[in-house]
């Protein structure tokens, strides 16, 4: 991590304490060996892993009482993995995945702060049709919708690596692209909910966006 600037913090949720270190703004950026430019990540969307956005700790206040009993729980682009880190802190069986190549290295820092064991972690795209992730009961994700090409992907994604009967959350900002992911969707038959959070720390910011969940059984 040489030459970036960083931040630590902790995010209280109820009795938990998720300790984070974290990029220290959106101006930092740090690829030597172009590992990332060769991903086709710009100088300009490098840093936006390393930060806690709010959608995030929207989807780690959701899934603080999720029934995770025998679930094995995959995160889909966890940047700096603030709900992977809230469940492993409850032993929950939980795998992240990023694209990012940094992703693995602050997720590693951050179980160490947090005295946890380590987090599964796998760096894949969601066009690889050839990773060894295996099947999942639950799959999560925060702030992943953007153009339509990548919704598309993910839809695919989330259908190669779900159980026939899965559970997803994604929880999104207010994009506009939330309805595209729900049409992808039920085309592998799952079923979809969309609500407003309710559990939010009414001193925080304002959330527009929402958290659909989808059901396949």
């Amino acid at each position: 991590m040489t030459n970036l600037r960083l931040r630590y913090q902790t995010l209280e949720f109820e009795n938990t304490d998720i300790h984070l270190c974290t990029l220290r703004d959106r101006q930092q950026f740090h690829d030597p060996n172009n590992e990332a430019e060769k991903l086709g990540i710009s100088s300009a969307s490098w840093p936006l892993f390393g930060i806690v956005w709010p959608s995030s700790i929207v989807l780690a206040s959701h899934m603080l009482h999720y029934d995770t009993t025998k679930k094995r729980i995959l995160e889909v682009g966890c940047g700096i993995g603030l709900t992977s880190l809230l469940l492993n802190t409850k032993n929950v069986d939980i795998t992240a995945t990023d694209h990012h190549p940094a992703a693995s290295e602050f997720l590693k820092r951050n179980t160490e702060l947090n005295s946890t064991p380590p987090i599964s972690f796998h760096r894949t795209d969601w066009a690889d049709e050839d990773d060894d992730l295996g099947l999942f009961d639950v799959i999560i994700g925060s702030d992943l919708l953007y153009e339509e090409f990548s919704i598309i992907h993910l839809a695919h994604f989330i259908n190669r690596h779900a159980q026939k009967k899965c559970e997803v959350v994604i929880v999104d900002p207010g994009r506009g692209k939330k309805n595209k992911l729900a049409q992808k969707m039920r085309k592998f038959g799952f079923l979809d909910k969309h609500s407003k959070p309710t559990n939010l720390d009414s001193s925080k910011e304002q959330f527009n966006g929402h958290i659909i969940e989808f059901h396949r059984s």
